[in-house]
């Protein structure tokens, strides 16, 4: 994958190369944690992957019944659960919406980078950022369940072309 600056995707990469290795290690996790990777969501996780910005739940029924098909809210909303509890897609908590995780065999907190003007999102990660947002919490007397760190700005690509 070609980067623009150090994590986002340049706007002219291969993207068929992003889908195909989360597909490829979708099936390699699922298999060694004893789950299915159903063709069904197979093609929720694929849909994510089509682009680096994040996709709404009711964006990717939208997309797969594009072709006909007549799936329910509820089975992509089960389908994203299931994505997300193993790890192959974060939740982007501001936008209601989600994207692949370039790293789903790490067990990680991650901090996502959003590009105001393209849209695209890139997952960093930070053990500094994760112990900090720790520390606070403790003398805080809080008990951190989900640490989501979102950052909205604009990727390198973007700013240039202003």
């Amino acid at each position: 994958m070609t980067l623009a600056g150090n994590n986002f995707p340049s706007r002219h990469h291969d993207h068929a190369v992003c889908i195909e290795s989360a597909l490829v290690q979708a099936e390699s996790l699922c298999r060694e944690r004893g789950a299915r990777l159903t063709p069904l969501r197979r093609r929720v996780l694929e849909i994510v992957w089509e682009s680096h910005a994040p996709i709404g739940a009711y964006d990717v029924l939208q997309r797969m019944n594009a072709g006909g098909e007549r799936n329910a809210p509820p089975t992509v909303y089960r389908t994203l659960d299931f994505l997300m509890e193993h790890g192959l897609i974060h939740r982007i908590e501001s936008m209601n919406a989600f994207v692949g995780c370039a790293t789903p065999a790490n067990t990680h907190k991650g901090q996502f980078f959003i590009c105001r003007a393209c849209g695209n999102v890139v997952e960093t990660h930070s053990e500094d950022i994760s112990e900090a947002i720790e520390e606070s919490a403790t003398r805080a007397g809080f008990l951190v369940e989900t640490p989501v760190v979102e950052v909205g700005g604009q990727c390198l690509e973007c700013h240039d072309d202003e």
